[in-house]
């Protein structure tokens, strides 16, 4: 098997994964929305770094659309990009008859398919963790920035101890099923994926040529998340907002 033969095979295990389980990801994303504090945060959150509006944004593994659907709300022209299809249905759904509601189109982060220059801004929360070709993918990314352009992401160092680790007492199928997904002959391939330092992350931008790459605490989500709790599988732990500019 070669290397891209067997990056598309580990994809294709954890596109199958997010699937399946698009609608019960988004009912724990729509529960948490409808929390007044909760939008505000994350409100704040990206408008505190992403130009006025409108600037032209791509959201790279949009999911359900949530940060699409946010930021086409403040005025940004939005274009959502997922492999997931499940995921993809849930975020037409919700977008359905909304004013200028986001493009949502299947896509692969690594490779978008789009031509150099064509955005403002590129966002990604929860998804640098997951992502295989992190390198390869930043470059893309950086390409699709106009000069001046903006990366922002929001991610975690979700499984420092390793996710063989944090599965072993998988009591539902759906964690049965993550465990299946990411498996110790695909986490190789992500690159952060078990990485214990978020300056792991910043380093890859800044290996991928972005300059006035930042890391910055993001104290106010892991307060909600105590308060209101978290997706299955998930504890309540620091996020951070990590952004680079072309």
């Amino acid at each position: 098997m070669t290397s891209a033969t067997g990056s598309e095979a580990a994809q294709a295990g954890i596109t199958a994964y997010w699937d399946k389980y698009a609608d019960a990801y988004d009912a724990h994303q729509r529960a948490r929305q409808r929390e007044p504090e909760v939008l505000a945060a994350w409100t704040k959150v990206w408008s505190a770094v992403l130009p006025p509006a409108p600037a032209t944004v791509l959201d790279v593994g949009t999911g359900s659309g949530n940060v699409a659907l946010l930021l086409a709300g403040l005025g940004h022209r939005v274009t959502g990009l997922d492999l997931s299809e499940g995921m993809l249905e849930e975020a037409r759904r919700k977008a359905a008859g909304a004013p200028d509601a986001p493009e949502f189109v299947v896509g692969d982060a690594v490779r978008p398919d789009f031509p150099e220059a064509s955005f403002d801004v590129v966002t990604a929360r929860y998804v640098l963790w997951t992502v295989r070709d992190t390198d390869l993918a930043l470059d893309n990314w950086r390409r699709l920035l106009r000069p001046g352009g903006l990366l922002a992401a929001v991610d975690s160092t979700w499984y420092p101890g390793g996710v063989a680790a944090s599965c072993e007492d998988a009591a539902t199928d759906r964690e049965r099923d993550f465990r299946a997904a990411y498996t110790d002959e695909v986490l190789p391939r992500l690159p952060l994926a078990e990485s214990g330092d978020i300056g792991q992350t910043a380093e890859r931008l800044s290996r991928a040529g972005f300059r006035d790459v930042t890391v910055t605490e993001l104290p106010e989500l892991l307060e909600l998340d105590r308060r209101h709790g978290v997706a299955p599988g998930h504890r309540p732990q620091m996020q951070y907002r990590i952004t680079g500019r072309v």
